[in-house]
């Protein structure tokens, strides 16, 4: 293996290495702009399911909202000790237009007539618009986790501290953030900032299964 294949090989692992939940940030410490710019347009080139990303992120440094946040997220102190609050939010439900609005940006994106886009539009609804209600929110929800996890995997090698959080009254975010009326579900949260020096969960020993245990090559 080369040297150069070493070096990125390292920063990979090291990056993933240094990374862990946050606990208790600085609340001194704010994400830059730039940093932040960075870490949503890396999120916004995350994969999805045929491309069409069927969720919305919403971006919180607001202290009044991060307060009420707070208050639905079981009283962690990451929400408002954190620099902002990003909240991954699925679409309910869908109908057409969900695969319409991705088959026009292709179009205008790529300078192809929508027209002959007509037959992997049709594939795509067949698949998705006559799914049960429940099935579609499943489906929207998993595709936000996958933003999630880039955007999480993205600000460590920014070297920014985040904190994913399942914590928190699903329902209450929804009223606090106005989602319901816009056909949204608060999925997953991430609390991104810069980890305090008190906070000790830092200095402890990555826990993970060992990789007899967790793979299988086949």
């Amino acid at each position: 293996m080369s040297t150069a294949i070493e070096d990125k090989v390292s920063t990979v692992l090291e990056n993933r290495t240094w990374r862990y939940a946050t606990k208790k940030f600085d609340t001194s410490k704010k994400v830059s702009e730039e940093d932040l710019n960075t870490l949503l347009e890396a999120t916004r080139l995350s994969a999805s399911s045929y491309g069409l990303q069927p969720y919305h992120v919403l971006v919180i440094s607001n202290p009044e909202v991060k307060e009420q946040l707070k208050a639905a997220s079981w009283g962690q102190s990451q929400l408002t000790d954190a620099s902002h609050i990003i909240v991954f939010a699925n679409f309910a439900d869908f109908g057409d237009e969900l695969v319409d609005d991705y088959i026009t940006n292709v179009s205008e994106t790529r300078g192809i007539p929508a027209e002959n886009l007509n037959g992997y539009a049709d594939f795509m609804k067949s698949k998705l618009v006559n799914l049960p209600t429940e099935t579609k929110n499943n489906w929207t929800a998993r595709q936000a986790y996958i933003a999630f996890g880039n955007a999480m995997q993205a600000a460590a090698e920014l070297k920014i501290d985040t904190c994913p959080m399942e914590g928190f009254e699903a329902e209450q975010y929804n009223e606090i953030l106005g989602l319901t009326d816009k056909n949204l579900k608060a999925a997953v949260v991430l609390a991104v900032g810069y980890r305090s020096e008190e906070d000790d969960t830092q200095h402890y020993a990555k826990v993970r299964r060992s990789e007899e245990e967790l793979f299988t090559l086949i």
